[in-house]
């Protein structure tokens, strides 16, 4: 019998006979209306929903107790505090190690706020965090059953990688007369590549595609209440109804700097979707690279450090016109009153790698797109799958190109995740040190 599986598997175009893959998914839409994220000009809650927000989970397996699952969530964000909740029951119930799980958050502006993501952002209003705190448990649920539904669905599969390309991204970050700003920037660095993981059962038949695309999901503005999964939710739907029976997964890339363009209408949302479902599609029509075990996996949290801020310059903070900035001194006060440090973070850096046939990459925060393409500059021996927004959503993570041209993704932004200031200059660095060693430790 299993090796009629392995003949049926080579013959449908795909390898990798060893691997046995298992999908699962539910449904996080919250079930009432509930403050959303992504957005500070946001004064009520949401009142509607567009589409279902969904977390679902792919687990790749080589070898008993030797895989992999990732998960794909319709959020803005996970933080750590929810991610290490995860770490523990997975591990107490289905024995897996950190390394073994992937939590990636789509980025969508129009989802929910996972407390405590993102919660400098914004002023509640009285019963407001009540929810959230409500709807953190029941999300933080979701995934560790999720995990846990993919590894028992666990089957023999093939998979296949490739590869396409789509362009309604574009860089946003807009030099003028008195510093970069979010707006258009056609000259901009930008990748448009889309990663495709095609999983097919013995008989050929699609059960899963993972895919990817270095956009932010704000397609959607802060003038939307309705939620949805924006354009990634729109194509993943679409995916699914071009294969009935298979789970679509999106992982966002390196796109904190990306913009889809133009934006800020359901029907460009449901277009930019709908045209990236088509080149997901059109790639799993082609020749597909065959990925093979075994797999192996690592993660590290390795200190980032943050640029000095002084209680005196905090103090001076208090007085600023940005609400959240006045926020934020406050926290940092505070916090140095505790005895707490608050000029260094903890940053996951995680690495998949299926024998030499592809390497999964995936790195926390907001990362810009100046990542992806040096990941792929400094290993152009193999596929390569790179996801920014992966197990924690700390903050933006800038370049060294960006950090010095500062703006919104290097200065600016860190008000509204309540990090005391910008990076540190050596951050790029301390990142690809860190990426180095993972590579290194899961055999390059």
């Amino acid at each position: 019998m299993r090796a009629l599986i392995a003949f049926l598997l080579c013959a449908a175009g795909l390898s990798g006979a060893s691997l046995k893959a298992g999908v699962a998914r539910a449904d996080i839409t919250p079930s009432g209306p509930i403050w959303m994220s992504g957005y500070a000009a946001r004064t009520h809650p949401s009142d509607g929903v567009i589409t279902r927000l969904w977390a679902k989970a792919l687990a790749i397996e080589s070898s008993p107790g030797n895989r992999i699952v990732i998960v794909a969530t319709d959020v803005v964000g996970i933080p750590r505090a929810v991610a290490d909740q995860v770490a523990a029951r997975v591990k107490n119930q289905y024995g897996l190690k950190r390394s073994q799980f992937l939590l990636n958050a789509s980025h969508t502006h129009t989802g929910p706020m996972v407390w405590p993501n993102l919660s400098n952002l914004t002023v509640l209003p009285p019963g407001e965090q009540e929810k959230l705190i409500e709807y953190q448990r029941k999300f933080t649920d979701a995934l560790v059953t999720v995990i846990g539904g993919a590894i028992q669905d666990l089957a023999p599969a093939g998979i296949g990688f490739g590869q396409g390309s789509i362009a309604f991204a574009v860089n946003r970050r807009q030099a003028t007369a008195t510093g970069v700003r979010i707006g258009v920037n056609p000259d901009g660095p930008v990748d448009r590549t889309v990663p495709v993981l095609k999983i097919a059962d013995a008989a050929g038949k699609v059960r899963a595609v993972l895919f990817g695309y270095a956009c932010h999901n704000t397609t959607l503005t802060a003038a939307t209440y309705q939620l949805s999964g924006d354009y990634a939710g729109f194509a993943a739907a679409a995916l699914e109804q071009q294969h009935p029976g298979a789970t679509a997964l999106f992982l966002i890339l390196c796109g904190a700097d990306q913009n889809p363009n133009p934006r800020g209408t359901v029907e460009l949302a449901r277009q930019y979707g709908g045209a990236l479902a088509s080149e997901v599609d059109r790639v799993l029509s082609t020749p597909m690279t065959p990925v093979s075990g075994p797999i192996r996996t690592v993660f590290r949290l390795t200190p980032l450090r943050l640029a000095p801020r002084t209680r005196q310059d905090l103090e001076a903070e208090r007085k600023s016109s940005v609400p959240a900035e006045v926020r934020r001194a406050n926290l940092m006060l505070k916090a140095l009153d505790e005895g707490k440090r608050i000029d260094q973070i903890e940053y996951p850096v995680q690495v998949a790698r299926f024998a030499r046939t592809l390497t999964l990459i995936a790195l926390g925060g907001e990362v810009t797109v100046d990542y992806g393409l040096r990941i792929k500059r400094e290993y152009p021996q193999e596929p390569i799958f790179t996801a920014g927004y992966s197990n924690d959503v700390m903050c933006y993570i800038p370049s060294a190109r960006v950090l010095r041209e500062g703006g919104y993704e290097a200065i600016d932004s860190m008000a509204y995740y309540g990090q005391a200031g910008p990076f540190a200059g050596d951050v790029e660095d301390r990142i690809f040190a860190a990426i180095h060693r993972a590579m290194k430790d899961v055999g390059r």
